[in-house]
């Protein structure tokens, strides 16, 4: 069992306020603390944001296996945002390591494209229609989306593990792309992607 995180690269970026030392070690020391037997955790970053009174936390942590998990909570208080956001990796892990530790599924590895995300705020909405450029994000996500190829239970348990809106794939057994998404009443939906000739 992983008991400790010895030499973990972890990366604290703060936003819209200055990090003192005490919450840059708490965050440090938090992930350091985390006891997950798998994956082996490789590389940590923590994003945190202040504005105005809500404080949220954001933590991903890049794991062997080339598996991916993050968490993001807000609160009123950025200390109990990071224990938040803790809680929630550490039981996600828990939650689907069996699943994750069985052999018959597909390489990981197969990605068939990436895909830059982008975040963009309501300005978006007053974008001129007429503009021959794209609106400019708010925020480029630096890391690239990978479309893999898996089973619907996996795209479902990756929803899980993050905190995205959709999981994007390529179906394992129909092989074509799949959209998976949560619903409002928090069950599962799947759309799929044809292309239209």
């Amino acid at each position: 069992m992983q008991t400790a995180n010895v030499n973990l690269p972890i990366t604290v970026t703060v936003r819209h306020e200055q990090v003192t030392d005490a919450l840059r070690d708490y965050a440090q020391k938090k992930i350091e603390g985390l006891h997950l037997d798998y994956p082996r955790i490789i590389e940590a970053k923590a994003i945190l944001d202040v504005q105005k009174n809500r404080h949220i936390a954001e933590i991903i942590l890049f794991c062997a296996n080339h598996i991916t998990i993050e968490a993001h909570t807000e609160n009123g208080n950025m200390y109990a945002a990071l224990d938040e956001t803790i809680d929630k990796i550490s039981r996600r892990m828990r939650k689907h390591k069996t699943r994750l530790l069985k052999k018959n599924r597909p390489h990981r590895n197969e990605s068939i494209r990436h895909l830059d995300e982008r975040f963009f705020t309501e300005d978006v909405l007053d974008h001129p229609e007429d503009s021959q450029h794209d609106p400019e994000p708010f925020i480029v996500h630096p890391d690239k989306y990978k479309v893999k190829t898996m089973y619907k239970e996996d795209a479902v348990m990756e929803l899980e593990l993050s905190d995205r809106p959709f999981v994007l794939y390529k179906s394992a057994r129909r092989g074509c792309l799949t959209l998976v998404y949560r619903r409002k009443d928090g069950e599962y939906a799947a759309l799929d992607i044809k292309e239209v000739a």
